[in-house]
């Protein structure tokens, strides 16, 4: 996101990918996928009736409107950049008005894509998604989704070791150091070791989420993206 004027911006393709899906995650609740949902609003006109540039319309997504059915948002100052790059790209004709919808990616959350087999309050094999659409962003989700072993969530490593009795256990990698190291196995039962009890230890350099690619089609990924993006820390 580059600064082009007095409070003006040039913006990414992926800025505005990332502000399609957290309107429509957030926003559109209210606005409406088309930005005409509250009367004399038209958000993906390009003109807006309180704010003349960018920086003025992130304002007012963050801060809201005192007086107004307008909240602030809990949205860092990025993410509001997005919304108004997607706002901007919008009025210009070049995305469409709506990406995903969050029920649909809510269903599949817990059906078909049996994400909360893993993702839920209990297991401790898989980090929480409570906050996820806090600390990243829509299209660093997305690659989660079709790309898990791209970036492997540093407290969540797994591991394969070997005793030298023979017994392989593989599982979590909670801690490690020069003389034993700590996993919680499949079973989710802690498990210690002194290293110089194993002959073969190795951390993964893929991830133990399965990729859905092939799997969801582009709306379904589309759609659970949404979904997640909704997930702020609130229950």
């Amino acid at each position: 996101m580059l600064l082009a004027g007095a409070g003006q911006h040039v913006y990414t393709n992926a800025d505005v990918e990332n502000g399609a899906r957290l309107y429509s995650a957030s926003c559109a609740t209210c606005h409406g996928p088309r930005g005409d949902a509250v009367r004399g609003v038209t958000l993906l006109s390009g003109s807006f009736r309180r704010a003349t540039t960018d920086d003025e319309v992130a304002r007012i997504i963050l801060g809201g409107i005192p007086g107004t059915s307008m909240p602030p948002n809990n949205y860092s100052e990025a993410e509001a950049g997005m919304i108004v790059a997607y706002l901007r790209g919008a009025a210009r004709g070049g995305v469409t008005a709506t990406t995903g919808d969050a029920s649909r990616g809510r269903a599949i959350f817990t059906g078909k894509g049996r994400c909360a087999t893993c993702h839920n309050d209990t297991s401790r094999m898989a980090p929480s998604l409570v906050d996820v659409g806090i600390v990243r962003r829509p299209l660093e989700i997305e690659q989660a989704l079709v790309e898990p072993s791209a970036e492997i969530h540093y407290d969540y490593r797994f591991v394969r070791a070997v005793t030298k009795g023979g017994e392989t256990v593989s599982g979590r990698l909670l801690n490690q150091n020069s003389f034993s190291v700590q996993i919680l196995d499949s079973s989710e039962r802690l498990r210690s070791f002194d290293k110089n009890d194993l002959k073969e230890f190795a951390i993964k350099t893929t991830s133990e989420m399965p990729s859905y690619r092939g799997v969801l089609d582009a709306q379904e990924l589309s759609d659970v993206v949404t979904y997640l993006v909704t997930l702020r820390g609130h229950r």
